[in-house]
């Protein structure tokens, strides 16, 4: 007899490829949205602290200017929130909020109503603030564990810069908390004029010279490296590599890997770039080299040799001049301007450190750029 059991179509190559793609288009708008709800809740969570910091610092100013006046009523009211909502309404935590507007709430070009009959129309001003998420200057980018850390910077010119850098490069709260720690902005601000410090904090960092390219020191404690006497540069490329994310972060913007390792043979003779990167925003090669001791005029001509080679056999004619980066334990500013023609700023050399820097240590770092900055002009 013959069988009349319906079989399933066969399963094409056509089918599996529109299959295919069909997964992916809707993987990307699943992954979009999801991006962009995190993103619309950390708004408006961040938008109703502010909120709840501003009617704290109101009632604070129209109350009564006895001592405690303003601890009892937050005390108060946290007792009264938590049994509403639950935990997150903690004396600390109104006290971060109320903190929050009030370094905030200049630039958010709202100001907080001045009279009963203001504090009436909160509720409709509420709502149509949130529906118009313009009128707050804060950053999408950014969530509040985003904004706590920047809290803690009491430098207004850095709080400002380090807002613009973590939601242009997308830093995660733990990022943005590690470059607060190493003192990036007074790092980038030391070698600048005034004009070029004021940039810094509205603009944020922008890639114009080969100095700008990398900060100094350059700080590898992610790296995890023990102390121990006797390391060889390959155990600190070796970790580079193995973090090498982070290591790119803590570089600064637009660099991509190319290579570690990269061999150059002249006439026979074999030499070894410790690290090819590339960086999109200058459109150039930039090479590093490894040293664990102190910088010697020897290793400057070493990278000043892999500068040339780059330049003379791989640089494309819309792309900008190769920089060399000299990463030393140790240097001799001296030596390094010695050592190289006058005028020359395409070798850059600079410290690492392997644990981050103490105050002091920052302190100084900045005086000897400012001093650095003043003998080239």
């Amino acid at each position: 007899m013959p069988d009349n059991t319906r079989q399933p179509p066969a399963t094409t190559d056509a089918t599996r490829v529109a299959a295919d793609t069909l997964f992916q288009k809707v993987v990307e708008i699943v992954d979009c949205a999801q991006v962009r709800v995190a993103r619309a809740v950390n708004t408006i969570m961040v938008q109703t602290y502010w909120e709840i910091g501003r009617q704290i610092v109101l009632v604070e100013q129209q109350g009564d200017q006895r001592a405690g006046y303003g601890e009892k009523v937050l005390a108060q009211l946290s007792e009264r929130l938590t049994l509403r909502f639950g935990r997150g309404f903690s004396l600390p935590h109104l006290k971060r909020m109320r903190q929050f507007y009030q370094l905030y709430g200049a630039a958010s070009g709202l100001v907080a109503p001045s009279s009963d009959n203001d504090t009436q129309q909160i509720g409709s001003a509420l709502r149509s603030q949130f529906e118009t998420s313009s009128q707050y200057n804060f950053r999408q980018e950014l969530s509040w564990t985003h904004y706590r850390q920047l809290m803690s910077v009491t430098n207004t010119r850095a709080r400002s810069f380090y807002e613009i850098e973590a939601a242009t490069q997308g830093w995660s709260s733990r990022e943005l908390e590690r470059q607060i720690a190493s003192h990036l902005y007074e790092c980038l601000a030391a070698s600048r004029d005034m004009d070029e410090v004021l940039a810094l904090a509205h603009k944020g960092q922008e890639l114009l010279t080969p100095q700008d390219v990398i900060k100094d020191p350059v700080v590898l404690e992610f790296l995890g490296l023990p102390e121990r006497p006797h390391w060889r540069e390959r155990d600190l490329e070796q970790a580079i590599i193995d973090h090498l994310q982070e290591f790119m972060l803590e570089l600064g913007k637009g660099f991509c890997f190319i290579a570690r390792q990269k061999r150059i043979t002249l006439d026979g003779d074999h030499f070894f770039v410790d690290l090819v990167l590339y960086n999109r925003l200058l459109r150039c090669f930039v090479v590093i080299d490894l040293k664990l001791g102190k910088l010697t005029h020897r290793d400057i001509g070493q990278v000043q040799m892999y500068v040339n080679w780059f330049d003379r056999t791989q640089r494309e004619p819309h792309e900008k001049p190769t920089i060399g980066i000299a990463l030393c334990s140790r240097k001799n500013d001296a030596v390094v301007r010695m050592t190289l023609p006058e005028g020359d700023d395409r070798i850059v050399a600079a410290r690492y450190e392997m644990v981050m820097p103490a105050p002091k240590q920052i302190e100084q770092a900045v005086l000897d750029g400012r001093r650095a900055a003043e003998r080239r002009d």
